[in-house]
């Protein structure tokens, strides 16, 4: 947006000091005419010792210094207003430089203004904690479209050796090779649809409705009640009426997410899952517990990071592509909830989350 150049804040606060100063003066001279010199007689009073002066006698010699008077203020009020405006402003031009660098792309720079506790002080601290802020999701975007890419590359190389390998061997039976591309054919798909919900989930673009948690819960244990099986897991669920709020697409895949997890990493003799919900006084709560290895604690909160499988996660046709607890952490943060993970005694993993109550 294009603008006329205007004058400096700098300019104006020093016209501003000066105009104040020549205003003050002016109305001590005032006070001075009103409250002193009104009362001195017009005419000259001589009689017995020395003569007085008369007013026209004063306003003749008094005149002259206060013109000089007002002219010292003025020139006074210009030097000393440019003077204090500059030092008032310097911790403005500081947070101007700090922004012009934050918007070539280096974000690492931080103003750290000296100094007790102001309004610009303040606001250099909100600027730096807003960079910080940045520069950390600036680093999770990289870091996350890098791991994307590699995601997205192994089945596209798979799926060229396999065409390169068909197109040397003609003779070679189709079947086996078409099985094999269509299974990282649907990887890739699968990666893809994760990729663009997560996308949806951080962008925050849908339409909040009231929702109850334990519907959600129950249509997801009905989903998965055949992987489960599958696999010889036991879901027992449990919960009492959650009112929250949010999408009803998203809270669903949030719940299939968690629960699809805990199925997939579960005990390889059978394992068990539970899924709650309860509702507080200010939040709905949803909770995932599964059976199965002992997690260390300082890799459990790294599980909600992009493509982290942990140390068991194998690639099996159910076992994802690593976006699972991604989602549901965006999915939540999106809903202004929290999702934690805490490792089971007994092995496995607890998750929980946290929404506000739709009231």
């Amino acid at each position: 947006m294009s603008r006329k150049p205007g004058l400096s804040v700098r300019l104006k606060l020093t016209l501003s000091y000066a105009a104040f100063l020549l205003l003050a003066g002016t109305v001590l001279l005032g006070v001075v005419w009103l409250f002193l010199l009104r009362y001195v007689p017009d005419q000259s009073f001589s009689g017995a010792g020395p003569s007085m002066p008369s007013q026209s006698d004063l306003v003749r010699a008094f005149a002259p210094r206060a013109a000089l008077g007002i002219g010292f203020l003025l020139v006074f009020g210009l030097v000393g207003g440019w003077v204090l405006a500059g030092r008032m402003l310097d911790p403005l031009t500081r947070i101007m430089d700090a922004t012009r660098i934050a918007a070539s792309g280096r974000l690492s720079h931080r103003i750290r203004l000296p100094g007790r506790t102001d309004e610009f002080r303040e606001l250099a601290d909100a600027f730096d904690a807003m960079l910080a802020q940045l520069e950390l999701h600036d680093a999770e975007q990289q870091r996350f479209a890098a791991n994307a890419s590699h995601e997205l590359r192994t089945p596209l190389a798979v799926t060229q050796t396999l065409l390169d390998v068909a197109q040397k061997d003609p003779e070679r039976a189709t079947g086996e090779l078409l099985e094999r591309l269509q299974a990282v054919n649907a990887r890739a798909i699968e990666l893809t649809e994760a990729l663009l919900l997560l996308s949806r989930a951080d962008g925050r673009s849908f339409v909040r409705q009231p929702i109850d948690l334990s519907l959600v819960a129950e249509e997801a244990v009905e989903s998965l009640l055949p992987l489960a099986e599958e696999r010889g897991v036991t879901i027992e669920a449990h919960g009492e009426v959650a009112p929250a709020s949010g999408s009803p697409g998203l809270l669903l895949q949030l719940a299939t997410n968690l629960l699809h997890n805990a199925i997939v990493h579960n005990a390889a003799d059978g394992g068990e899952v539970w899924i709650t919900t309860s509702a507080g006084m200010r939040t709905a709560t949803l909770t995932v517990e599964n059976t199965g290895e002992h997690l260390p604690p300082e890799l459990v909160p790294t599980l909600v990071e992009p493509f982290q499988r942990g140390a068991s996660r194998t690639r099996s046709r159910h076992a994802g592509v690593g976006l699972g607890l991604a989602i549901a952490r965006s999915i939540t943060q999106a809903h202004d909830g929290t999702l934690s993970l805490t490792p089971r005694a007994g092995g496995g993993l607890r998750v929980e989350v946290l929404l506000p109550v739709q009231h």
